[in-house]
């Protein structure tokens, strides 16, 4: 299976970086992992309605740009649907199941994801009703693609 995680913006907290680079070299034995960072657009910390919707969109154009035409879409929005663990990785096993190998989780910048990208994805996820940080939120997907990996194959970690 190939995993690919898009997210806007550098990732510049060295503890955030060590702990990707762990899940990522666990999750080696369990799949194709490819992170994927797109620049964000510099806006001023006050913005417009329409300004805000102009940088999303900008942001959206750089993140489908990199979404491969076969791929299943995960947009993580806090609108999205909130599912447990043991959902989120019977999810991704039935992706795997139905053909659906590249599977692609993509994380806007700080104003959240485009309409076009919203419209891109086949289905939405939430890690819950409060706000994290788009750059803490790529620690924990990629724990939780792990988690599910784990639980898929009945192994011990996810109790």
């Amino acid at each position: 299976m190939n995993i690919k995680i898009i997210s806007v913006g550098k990732l510049k907290e060295k503890y955030l970086k060590m702990g990707i680079e762990e899940y990522s070299k666990r999750l080696g034995a369990y799949c194709k992992l490819e992170l994927v960072e797109v620049p964000d657009e510099k806006a001023p910390e006050k913005l417009s309605e329409a300004e805000m919707i102009q940088v999303k969109e900008k942001e959206g154009e750089r993140i489908l740009s990199k979404i491969p035409d076969q791929a299943y879409v995960f947009a993580l929005a806090i609108e999205g649907k909130q599912r447990t663990s043991e959902a989120f990785s019977k999810e991704i096993e039935q992706l795997g199941i139905q053909g659906k190998s590249n599977i692609v989780f993509v994380i806007g910048g700080s104003l959240g994801l485009s309409k076009a990208v919203m419209d891109r994805s086949n289905t939405q996820i939430s890690f819950g009703k409060m706000t994290l940080p788009h750059q803490l939120m790529r620690l924990v997907l990629i724990e939780q693609i792990y988690r599910g990996f784990r639980i898929m194959k009945n192994e011990p970690y996810h109790k």
